[in-house]
């Protein structure tokens, strides 16, 4: 039992020192004024931080294109991840290890140098300067992630369980929602997270394929990074951080509605 509780102060005090502390000092840099130690040590209190965040035009704009842009990127990921991670999990065929090495390439390789290729092809296209071109090229940064994670997910979960599910008769979609999704939410959670968070804070794929139309949060965020206010920056960090919060408890929020969640599959 001390070593129980030994081990849970120890977690919570590495919680606090690398996640709490950084966070809340954040929240007190947004409201307090920068200290400039050659006039003065004491902290004051100030709005300006936040109020120089939303007089920002494309704020709000550019928040609701950053989730609308990195939902659908988290859709196309889990529909490519899970279906490849299935593939490499359980089939053996000439050439896989050389495909699962092409798959890693995009992390590989400066994606920068991706980027400007790619975005020759999306003019000749149409889908330059578009959401869709910009959609298209975050799916370069996270695929590779997502087919990785899930790949792993399958490989631990084994092919015991859904040979037995499918000896048992249900249809494809069914057997995915009762057997395969909620043995694999510790992976799609990890696939959500992580593909959104990337997604989020792609600045140069997004603005040279969106060419200044596709406005997201990183391209409002970025030009902050010159100013020395820390005031300033405190507080878009903290709005540019809640994104990812939120979507995360959206998608919490979605998985109590899935149907092994209801009551009345737990009682029966």
């Amino acid at each position: 039992m001390k070593t129980l509780r030994h081990k849970q102060i120890q977690f919570w005090v590495y919680i606090s020192i690398l996640f709490l502390f950084p966070v809340l000092f954040l929240l007190y840099k947004s409201f307090t004024l920068p200290m400039r130690y050659e006039t003065h040590l004491h902290a004051h209190f100030t709005m300006q931080g936040w109020v120089t965040l939303f007089s920002e035009n494309q704020l709000i704009q550019a928040t609701f294109v950053s989730l609308g842009i990195g939902a659908i990127v988290v859709i196309l990921n889990l529909i490519v991840g899970l279906t490849a991670g299935y593939a490499l999990a359980f089939y053996d065929f000439k050439g896989k290890s050389l495909l699962e090495a092409l798959i890693l390439f995009p992390i590989i390789i400066p994606l920068l140098a991706i980027t400007i290729g790619v975005h020759i092809a999306m003019i000749r296209l149409g889908i330059a300067d578009t959401w869709v071109g910009v959609v298209l090229i975050h799916l370069v940064p996270t695929i590779p992630y997502a087919v990785k994670i899930l790949r792993n997910g399958y490989t631990s979960l084994g092919t015991a369980i859904l040979e037995q599910a499918y000896v048992l008769g249900p249809d494809p979609w069914q057997r995915f929602l009762s057997i395969d999704l909620p043995l694999l939410k510790p992976a799609i959670r990890s696939t959500i997270f992580l593909t959104f968070v990337i997604s989020l804070s792609q600045y140069v794929i997004t603005a040279i394929i969106g060419g200044g139309n596709v406005v997201t949060l990183a391209l409002v965020f970025f030009p902050f990074l010159n100013s020395a206010n820390s005031t300033v920056l405190a507080a878009f960090s903290i709005w540019f951080a809640l994104l990812p919060f939120l979507f995360y408890i959206l998608i919490e929020l979605l998985f109590l509605l899935l149907p092994y969640q209801k009551p009345w599959r737990t009682r029966s």
